[in-house]
Formats: C-alpha cells, structure tokens, sequence
C-alpha cells in the first residue's frame, strides 16, 4: 500500500504542527542539515516553535479548524516558503490521508506513511479489519458504515455495556467516552462525536467492549521501502486521565521476553501485510490473564517517543527522515538492544484537583530541572492558549533500575518551576510516589482506584498559609523594609488573610525583637528567621532547620515552590468576604475554564433540575459540561454556541424554584 521506492531528495521541512513537538523535530532536522519553516495560527503568533524557526507562515486563526486542520493554508504554506518536505509531528492533520494525498499531489514529501496506509490502519474501523483478516485477537466491537444513533445503540447493547466509543481518526483521548449502560449511551455518543469532529475533522466514531483494569502496551514499529520490518519493544501506558496517557515507561514492568517477542512479531507482520513505511506503533490492551488485544494503530510519532530513544540509544524522527528519504533502515531486529529504564510524565496545564479542569494563562516563570530530558516549548511569560491540548512539557528520567528512574523523576518534578498557570505537577508526583505505581503494579484503573491518595490534601497545608503569609508581609513594597540581622524593637501584630486551597486562613505575622517572624495561626505559632531574601528565592530557618523557596509575586498572587510542592496563594487581606471564591448556589453558571461555548442545551422560560447539563465549553480539544447548581428556571442565557468565554464569565442565570 505504499508508493514504488525511489530516492527522494528533501533540503527544508515545513513542521506542521506547534509547541514542543515543532521544537522536538526541528533539533533533529537541523542537525542533519535541513532548514526548517514553522506554521502558527494567531493564538501562536509569538509562540517559541516561530521563533525558532529560520522561516515561519500564519495559516490562521486561533481554532485548530482554523489553522492547524486546514489542509489547504498548511500545503500553501510549504509552497511559499520554498519547503519541499512535510512532517506532521502528532496530533492535528498527522493521521489524515487526505493530508498526505494533497502533499503528494502538491509534490511535498510527507514524512510518514502513504495515504494508503493511513486510510488502512491510521483509520480504527479499518485497523481492526485488517488485524481480525490476519487472526490477531482483537477487542469485540462495531465498525461499521451506518452511524445512525439506532443502530449505534443496538450495537452496543449486542456488545455489551460497558462500552467504549472513539473515534477513528485520531487518538489522545479525545472524541473517546467509557459509558457504563444504554441510559447514558446516546448523550455520550454525541459529545464524542462533537469532539472528534473539533479536533480531527471527523466525528465518525467505533464501539469497543470495555476491558476492566488492563494494562495499555504500545510496540513501536519501523518499516521502510525495502521491506524491511522491525519493532524496538513496548512501551506500558497505563496510567491515564480521561483515557489520556499521563506516565508512560519503557520496558513494561509486566512484559516478559517471551511476551515481548510475541506481541513484537505481530506487530511487525502486520504492517509488512501492508508494505508499510516510515513509524508507527500498535496499540493493545493486556488483560488480567495476561492475554493480549490489539485497538487501534496511530501511524505516527507518538508523544512518549522518548522513552524508547532514551533505552535504545536511538533517534526516531532522524529515523523517519532518512526513511523518507528513501533510505533503508539499516537496522536488522537483532540489532535492537534495551539499555535500563525510563519513564516519561506529561505536564499538563489543568487542575488535577478540579477533575483535571484545562487552564490557560501566562506562564510568569518557567525554569527546568537539571539532569532530566524537558521537551518543551516554554518560557518565562508564555501565554498558553486555550485551544489546543493541555500538554505544556513532558519530563523523561533514563535510570540503570526502574526505581533509579522514577526516584530521579520525581525529584526532577520537584524542582521544576512553572508559576502562572495551574498544573499537575503534583498530581505527578502523587503517582510516582504512590505504592502501587512503584511496586509496578499499575493498570488503567491505576487514577480512578486511587483518587483520594492522590489528591488528598497535604498535612502541611497550615504550614503553608503562614509561610505564604510571611513571604506576602516581607514582599509587600509598603512593609517596612527586610535586613539582616537583628532589629531594633519588635512590630505590632499585621493581620493578613490568605486564600489557600480554596480555604481562607487568617494569620497574625509579627517582627521579633531578634530579628525573626513569627505567624500566628489559629493559637499555634510558626517563626521563621530569613537569612537571604531576594526577588524569586528566599532561604529561611524554622524549627531549628534550614530550608530555601522559589516564589513569585504577581499582585495579590503568590506562588511558591517549596519542598517540592507548588503552592498559589491569594492575599485576600483587603478583599470583601463576598468577593473570596464565588459561590455553586446562587444560580449563576459560571465559565470554569477559558473556552469555546459548543452547545447551549436551555432556553430562556425553561425548567431545570439540579445537575441537569446546561451549556458545553470546549478547552484545550476536550468537551466539559457545566451542569445546573440549583433546581427553578433559566432566566437569563448570555451566550451562543460559538462564543470565546474567559473564565468566571456568567454564563447562564437560574432563578431558584421554592417547594
């Protein structure tokens, strides 16, 4: 299914894609000698892809549809710039054949399979088909032509609840919905589809029987114009938000050699059934009896690429590009060799506390850990738009153990700085640490079993809130001024509240006659003596121990970086009550996030039941429901589908019904 070999000559790639994959692909592409020209809508207009870039082309607006999913701004793009090659990165156009057939027709090298293989196995539907013809064991589904909601229905109540729907022209987790029996199936149907047509251009969806508590394992494959076929081992996946990988490692603590050989084989025979070219990866769900299931394949660079460059010692995407090239792979699979572990975490702008709610904003301060892998495309003031996927970074530990490598991650996590914007930085953390995960132990149940370990609430949080409040007296531009030493005469009480957590404490702080600070909190209090205060760092004594903090300062907010624990906090000190958080049972919905309003599901007049969805935003390419606080009626609807929401907008207004 792929096009007659022949060498083919490329000198400058346009990268159609952004962020940190756009970087990823331009350090390898340069340092084989090729130019390189980035694509950015109006979003990314100042994003670091463009300019980093030797040549970058606006393709338009800030909607993916927009932009990033419009074939013919990206082909016209690459024919301004004089580029004569393309690669998809992942994500967006890079599993669409329409995609590769208009490069080809416009003479542009795509840097990945033919269109032909995309349409084969890039697309579920026909994945399945192809392995099931080839006696691969697949999971029990639907993939059929008629996507009418009848007869979508009845084939999921013939499969069998629970079932999965996705969609078949991309991955990520998007456009993909667990619905566990026939009453919710219809509502999820339409929402998958909605998003699947939002970020891949296709709301045609599959139906899957759900397989309880297994494990994802992935085989990254390779296959070239000569035939040549091979497989660089596993990767495990498991562990997942919205059935969106989070930590991805490479060997899987669960795969044997011999296991590894079985499932390796069949991935390489099945895409020498279809002659296929340059990367891609099986995807198979590995139940608790051991037996694998072959999903889907993503014909593609995979996002967790790292962690099988970090054990075998090898480029993927210079890889691809000689593939492309025409070259041979000029590897044979004994050639492959495992050297130690790695494990890849993917940073994301959302809250974790929040059901993972996407977040967007400036990045005030970004700064690495050393002696990890960071594939990024931040810096200190970045804006992170809403409109696209939640990923900011991903972190890659290699260790000569498992546990060196996830002892080495956590660490590097916790030294990383990004203030600004909410992340799942310690949510990360949580999983790493957590006893299951390090036992190895850890399926796609791995979140949702353990929900309450991972997102408790720290025991240090009073701690803290008096630290936060003495770091908030001692960078106040109108407290008397911080020195070292001692001071002269001690200060009366200064009383500040702050907003942690989504909880408010008030906190005396006061200056001691030696020099020290003490915080009064509830009858119990914390002293601190500051040795060194400057603009981002402090380092401090309590308790007779030494410590240091990051922190910065942006109005009323504060963020620290102490322990290893990212902490936002709020000086409400001057703030009237009713402004502190808002509240969930006035009847007003109120925009959780920045977003796009995709469905408005009332009318002005109409009754409504508490819990009962209201509107629909799209963030970051996932769709979040915003359900009525309150029974009454809706007395005021302030937006219309297609609407760019800030958070905290007023969306819709209830007017409460009294029994």
């Amino acid at each position: 299914m792929n096009r007659p070999m022949r060498l083919t000559t490329f000198r400058k790639i346009l990268i159609a894609n952004r962020g940190e994959i756009a970087l990823r692909i331009m350090r390898t592409a340069r340092r084989l000698g090729y130019g390189v020209v980035a694509v950015y809508s109006d979003a990314d207009r100042d994003a670091l892809h463009v300019r980093e870039a030797d040549e970058a082309v606006r393709i338009g607006e800030a909607l993916p549809a927009q932009s990033y999913l419009n074939i013919g701004a990206i082909i016209a793009a690459a024919k301004s710039s004089g580029a004569d090659a393309v690669h998809p990165g992942y994500g967006f156009l890079a599993e669409n054949e329409d995609f590769a057939q208009a490069c080809h027709d416009a003479g542009l090298v795509f840097i990945g399979p033919s269109p032909e293989a995309i349409k084969a196995m890039g697309n579920k539907a026909g994945a399945k088909e192809i392995m099931q013809a080839a006696g691969v064991p697949c999971v029990p589904g639907y993939q059929g032509v008629d996507q009418s909601e009848t007869v979508m229905l009845a084939e999921a109540q013939r499969i069998g609840f629970p079932v999965m729907i996705k969609a078949v022209a991309g991955g990520g987790g998007r456009g993909m919905r667990l619905v566990a029996d026939a009453t919710a199936f219809l509502d999820a149907l339409r929402s998958a589809r909605s998003e699947a047509q939002s970020a891949f251009g296709s709301a045609t969806v599959i139906l899957e029987r759900a397989i309880i508590d297994p494990r994802h394992i992935e085989i990254q494959v390779f296959g070239d114009a000569f035939g040549n076929a091979i497989h660089f081992g596993e990767r495990d996946c498991s562990v997942q938000r919205r059935h969106q990988k989070l930590i991805e490692e490479a060997p899987s603590p669960k795969i044997t050699p011999e296991l590894r050989a079985r499932m390796g084989t069949v991935a390489v025979n099945a895409i020498k059934s279809i002659g296929y070219q340059g990367a891609g990866t099986l995807e198979f769900l590995l139940d608790q009896k051991g037996e694998f299931h072959f999903m889907e394949m993503n014909t593609r660079l995979q996002v967790e690429h790292p962690v099988t460059e970090a054990i075998t010692g090898l480029d993927l995407v210079e890889l691809q590009l000689r593939v492309a090239s025409g070259e041979p792979l000029g590897l044979r699979q004994e050639n492959i060799q495992f050297f130690g572990h790695a494990i890849e975490v993917r940073l994301c702008s959302e809250d974790a506390a929040h059901d993972f709610m996407p977040q967007s904003g400036r990045m005030a301060v970004w700064q690495m850990p050393d002696g990890l892998r960071v594939e990024h495309a931040l810096r200190s003031g970045s804006e992170i738009p809403p409109f696209y996927d939640s990923m900011i970074a991903k972190l890659i530990s290699h260790g000569a153990t498992r546990d060196e490598a996830r002892r080495r991650l956590v660490h590097g996590i916790e030294q990383t700085a990004a203030f600004g914007v909410t992340t799942n930085q310690a949510f990360l953390s949580a999983c790493l640490r957590h006893a299951e995960f390090a036992a190895g132990r850890a399926t796609t149940a791995f979140i949702g079993q353990n929900r309450g370990d991972l997102l408790a609430p720290r025991k240090a949080a009073r701690s803290d809130a008096a630290f936060a409040a003495l770091l908030l007296y001692a960078t106040d531009p109108f407290a008397p001024p911080w020195q070292s030493g001692r001071s002269l005469a001690a200060t009366f009480p200064r009383p500040a509240r702050v907003e942690l957590d989504d909880a408010l404490y008030d906190i005396e702080i006061m200056v001691e006659r030696d020099g020290g600070y003490a915080a009064r909190l509830d009858g119990t209090e914390y002293r601190f003596e500051i040795d060194e205060l400057g603009r981002e760092a402090i380092r401090f004594r309590s308790d007779g121990l030494s410590g240091s903090a990051r922190f910065f300062r942006e109005g009323d907010r504060l963020y620290i970086l102490r322990q290893g624990i990212t902490v936002s906090v709020r000086d409400v000190t001057m703030s009237a009550p009713a402004a502190v958080g808002a509240s969930s049972s006035d009847g007003r919905i109120r925009a959780a996030m920045n977003g796009r309003v995709v469905a408005v599901l009332v009318k002005e007049g109409e009754p409504i039941a508490a819990g009962q969805p209201v509107i629909t935003l799209e963030a970051m390419k996932m769709e979040h429901v915003h359900s009525a606080p309150i029974s009454g009626t809706i007395s005021v609807v302030q937006v219309i589908e297609g609407d760019q929401v800030m958070t905290g907008r007023i969306m819709v207004e209830i007017e409460a019904s009294f029994a």
